[in-house]
C-alpha cells in the first residue's frame, strides 16, 4: 500500500472589505459621524423640533367593583 500525502488545508477565504456607507444630513448634506445621527438621518444641529404628541382623552365610567 503507497500513503498518500495529507491534504493541505484549505487557504483562508479573504472577506472584501466593507465600504462604509457615506450618509449625510437630510437638511444641510454634511456627513454624518455618531451612530444615532446616522439612524436618523439628521446631525444634532439640524434635528428638527420633535412635535407634541396629540392626545385624545376621552371620559370614562369608572369600572364596576371598583
Amino acid at each position: 500500500m503507497t500513503s498518500r500525502p495529507a491534504p493541505e488545508p484549505p487557504l483562508p477565504v479573504e472577506e472584501p472589505e466593507r465600504l462604509a456607507v457615506r450618509v449625510t444630513c437630510r437638511a444641510c448634506g454634511r456627513p454624518l459621524h455618531d451612530p444615532e445621527s446616522r439612524l436618523l438621518r439628521y446631525g444634532p444641529g439640524c434635528r428638527p423640533g420633535t412635535d407634541p404628541v396629540r392626545r385624545h382623552d376621552v371620559d370614562q365610567d369608572a369600572l364596576p367593583g371598583l
